[in-house]
C-alpha cells in the first residue's frame, strides 16, 4: 500500500473481531516499533504484548471501554527515561518522543497488514502497572488494542494543512 494511502485509511478502532493475531502479522508489527528512529538510537522503550483472552476484567482495570478488551491483544508502550537522549542545551529527555515514534510505526504497520488499532493514552497508570507488574523507572506511554476491526472507517475531521504549517518563520 502506498504510504499516503496507508495513513489516509489508518483509523482509531473501537470494536474488535474476536479472530485471533497470526504470529507472522504481530511479529512484523513488532518489528516496524523495533526499526523506529530513536534519537541517538536509544530505543528507551519496551513493548508489553498481552494476551487478552482470560484476562479481560483485569485488563479492563487499565481502561475501561468495553472495546479496550474486545482484541485478542494489547499492546502497552513502555519508557524508559534513564535509557533515554537527553539534549544537553535544555535538559529534556526524549524517552517520551522516541517511545511515539515507535508506537506511531506498530499502528501503521498493523495498519498495513489490515489489523486495527486505537492509541489509548487516558488510561489509568496506577492499574497499568499493577496489571503488568512495571518495575520501578518503567512507565506506561500509550497502550492500543490490537485485532481485525470489526468497524469501518469514518470521516477523520483534521485542521487544514494551512492551519498546521508556517514556512521560514512564525
Amino acid at each position: 500500500m502506498e504510504f499516503l494511502n496507508l495513513v489516509q485509511q489508518r483509523y482509531s478502532v473501537r470494536a474488535y473481531k474476536p479472530a485471533p493475531v497470526e504470529d507472522t502479522k504481530l511479529a512484523k508489527v513488532l518489528e516496524a516499533a523495533r526499526l523506529a528512529p530513536t534519537a541517538a538510537n536509544r530505543q528507551p522503550f519496551q513493548l508489553i504484548v498481552a494476551h487478552v483472552k482470560g484476562r479481560e476484567a483485569e485488563l479492563h482495570r487499565i481502561y475501561e471501554r468495553r472495546w479496550f478488551v474486545q482484541a485478542p491483544l494489547i499492546v502497552c508502550a513502555c519508557g524508559i527515561s534513564e535509557q533515554g537522549w537527553v539534549r544537553d542545551a535544555d535538559g529534556i529527555n526524549y524517552t517520551m518522543v522516541d517511545v511515539a515514534i515507535a508506537m506511531d510505526h506498530l499502528i501503521l504497520a498493523a495498519a498495513s497488514l489490515g489489523l486495527g488499532t486505537c492509541w489509548v493514552a487516558a488510561f489509568n497508570p496506577v492499574a497499568a502497572r499493577e496489571v503488568l507488574g512495571l518495575p520501578e523507572g518503567v512507565e506506561p506511554i500509550a497502550f492500543t488494542p490490537l485485532g481485525y476491526p470489526a468497524d469501518q472507517l469514518s470521516p477523520k475531521a483534521r485542521k487544514p494543512l494551512a492551519d498546521l504549517v508556517r514556512y521560514e518563520r512564525w
